[in-house]
């Protein structure tokens, strides 16, 4: 004998899930109907404000104290001009022109001569062309001369020096003097200077120095010139 339900009609197929459906939809209502809350409508009162009852603000009234303007300065005082009568007569002094026109006459001028300035030119002892002659050495070249100028120098204030002097003034030992001198241009002994321990023996130098015999003149480029010389003066002082 067939079945006469439909086998594909089983309600009892989704009863979980209707189930669990109608659970949670009970849990909404019951939620929504435990926090739903009413209140009471009353009026609110919020305030009006009355712009009448309000009292105007006084503002005090202050009274400006107007400063009297400073008085105008005094007028000035007028100058004094002092009128001073011309008495000195100013002499105008004239400008010519110097410009020269075709009737101006042209003054020829002469021919001016220069004359020349000698110089004092120094020229050392061991360089110059011509050395000065000592008399006695006129014979000779000039290294001849030179040498014989240099020993007539030496043997002179050999003899006229006083080496007796330096005991007299306490000294003793080795003395040095160192004398400088110039034969100019006339062959005159000029500019003597001496450097010794002793002013005493300094001028003893000088003087001796100053005694040495007018000489002939170097000369440099043909023209006398000075020349310098320089003399060491040495002597053993006996004790």
């Amino acid at each position: 004998m067939e079945p006469k339900k439909n086998p594909k009609a089983n309600v009892g197929r989704n009863s979980s899930l209707y189930f669990a459906i109608g659970l949670a939809l009970m849990l909404f209502l019951t939620n929504y109907a435990i926090n739903y809350k009413t209140y009471d409508k009353s009026n609110i009162d919020i305030g009006q404000l009355n712009l009448d009852e309000l009292d105007d603000e006084e503002i005090p009234i202050t009274e400006q104290l107007q400063t009297p303007p400073p008085p105008p300065p005094p007028p000035a005082a007028p100058e004094v001009i002092e009128i001073v009568e011309d008495e000195v007569e100013i002499e105008e002094t004239v400008i010519e022109s110097t410009e020269v026109d075709q009737e101006t006459e042209i003054v020829e001028v002469e021919e001016v001569e220069v004359e020349e300035v000698e110089e004092d030119i120094d020229v050392p002892f061991s360089v110059i062309e011509n050395v000065p002659v000592f008399p006695g050495c006129e014979s000779g070249n000039n290294t001849q001369k030179r040498d014989c100028m240099s020993q007539k120098i030496s043997q002179f204030v050999n003899r006229k020096f006083n080496t007796d002097l330096a005991s007299d003034l306490g000294l003793s030992g080795r003395q040095r003097i160192n004398v400088i001198f110039k034969i100019d241009k006339t062959g005159n002994i000029v500019g003597i200077r001496a450097r010794a321990p002793h002013p005493g023996l300094e001028k003893e130098a000088a003087r001796v120095i100053g005694l040495l015999p007018k000489m002939k003149p170097g000369k440099q480029r043909g023209k006398p010139v000075n020349v310098p010389y320089s003399l060491p003066i040495i002597f053993q002082v006996q004790d």
